[in-house]
């Protein structure tokens, strides 16, 4: 009897780490979409239901570690990149393992995109949409564990 009980702890332990896992929040590989090469590292946390991401490392081979975004027209104009908040105000979405209504910003272009976030493949990728008008693209990200 005891052996079972403690196997149904260990068993609903399982369950709740791989569901803690279907959510943006957490250290992210962003993937560059031409060369495949993993890009930068972002850090995504949750602030009262309210997800924000900022860049905590510059990966891509002879990325400039002292960068700043001199294309941004908001706030964030030429500040370093290395730190630098691109997602601002992602919610999740009643019913939904989506968090939608947010912004993330491309460093390199300066622009804004409306933001949807789709934690797949168990938690360990994470679908990142950016798009203007219904139009944009899909990067998925790699966890970092």
């Amino acid at each position: 009897m005891r052996k079972q009980i403690v196997l149904a702890a260990i068993l609903a332990s399982i369950a709740g780490l791989a569901q803690a896992q279907m959510t943006p929040v957490g250290t992210w590989h962003t993937i560059d979409d031409e060369t495949k090469e993993i890009k930068s590292e972002v850090q995504i946390v949750d602030n009262g239901g309210v997800l924000s991401g900022k860049v905590s490392k510059l990966l891509r081979k002879g990325a400039k570690q002292d960068a700043v975004c001199d294309k941004c027209t908001d706030d964030r104009k030429d500040k370093p990149v290395l730190g630098l908040e691109i997602i601002r105000g992602a919610r999740k979405a009643e019913g939904k393992e989506v968090w939608e209504d947010g912004k993330i910003l491309d460093p390199e272009k300066g622009a804004t995109y409306t933001l949807r976030l789709t934690p797949i493949d168990g938690g360990k990728k994470l679908e990142v949409r950016g798009s203007v008008f219904g139009i944009g693209r899909t990067q998925t990200w790699v966890r970092v564990q």
